[in-house]
């Protein structure tokens, strides 16, 4: 059986009144309204619930059970409505991100430490995933990935540099003994570490200089899964194994400490870089909100080092 919640807060305010016309004032409610939810919990109930004289409301013994329970329920409903009604204003509880292992490496490194110091009551989990995903049936709030892979019912936001590169490199100890690539077509000749997302074919290898774009799919020892074995291919490359294709920001570390060598770097090709996305709804929770107002607060990276 169901019952109105309206037609059991008028029983509460009339009985706490002790009468229609004062419950009426203090709830900003007609007298007759409220009398009318009351009847129709009555009639519901199948048992009267107030006895009413001119002079008097006064609830019968039933009134009185069902006052006695209903008054702590009703209360504690109201106060974990309140706080449900805090997270609108005080951003606090948990907010869930699904990201690519290339932002939780290179891109939120820069943003989590400082977000969470400004908002120490907000919980933030990471969940590291290479494909594009429904955010809501994985259970997140919103996710980062690059504008290819956004739908279009999605809300997407700028995030990390918006201008990068993917890099090519190999150890100069691999180069010497091999020679150094003058042009895209020359890695056919080479042994190259190829890395592909679960599922999916290998990608060629795609390069741009001034007007020419190359793309070519060169033999390979060794391919790793993108993004979660990124680093196997890495280590290879540095042991002298092939060549390894990568976003530039992810191998610049080795190219500073001369672990690796940049190869064919005037053919890197530039892409834009990578959004927060997130459902288009009406009510954005509190602790999406402060990350994204975090986002756009931040001066915008613009450089061309890539993710």
């Amino acid at each position: 059986m169901q019952f109105d919640l309206g037609d059991i807060r008028a029983l509460l305010a009339v009985a706490e009144a002790k009468g229609f016309r004062e419950a009426g004032r203090l709830t900003g409610s007609s007298a007759s309204g409220l009398s009318d939810a009351v009847r129709r919990l009555e009639a519901q109930l199948g048992v009267r619930l107030l006895n009413r004289t001119t002079r008097s409301v006064v609830p019968t013994e039933a009134g009185r059970a069902l006052l006695e329970r209903l008054g702590p329920a009703v209360a504690e409903m109201q106060a974990a409505l309140n706080i449900a009604s805090g997270f609108r204003d005080r951003p606090a509880g948990l907010l869930r991100l699904n990201v690519p292992v290339s932002a939780a490496k290179l891109v939120l490194p820069s943003i989590v430490p400082d977000f969470l110091k400004a908002y120490p009551d907000i919980r933030l989990e990471i969940v590291t995933e290479e494909s594009f995903v429904d955010i809501i049936a994985a259970g997140c709030d919103a996710g980062i990935r690059y504008d290819e892979r956004l739908e279009q019912d999605m809300i997407a936001v700028p995030i990390g540099p918006r201008v990068q590169r993917f890099a090519f490199a190999a150890s100069t100890a691999y180069l010497d003994a091999h020679g150094r690539p003058q042009h895209p077509r020359d890695l056919l000749e080479h042994a190259c570490i190829r890395g592909r997302f679960a599922g999916r074919p290998i990608p060629a290898w795609e390069f741009e200089h001034g007007d020419e774009v190359v793309k070519v799919d060169p033999p390979g020892p060794l391919i790793v899964q993108s993004g979660g074995g990124s680093d196997l291919g890495v280590y290879a490359a540095i042991a002298g194994v092939g060549i390894v294709a990568l976003f530039e920001d992810w191998l610049q570390p080795h190219f500073e400490n001369g672990a690796l060598e940049p190869v064919l770097k005037d053919w890197w090709q530039s892409f834009s870089g990578p959004f927060l996305y997130y459902p288009g709804r009406r009510l954005v929770p509190a602790p999406l909100r402060a990350f994204i107002d975090f986002i756009k607060a931040r001066k915008p990276e613009a450089d061309a080092s890539g993710l």
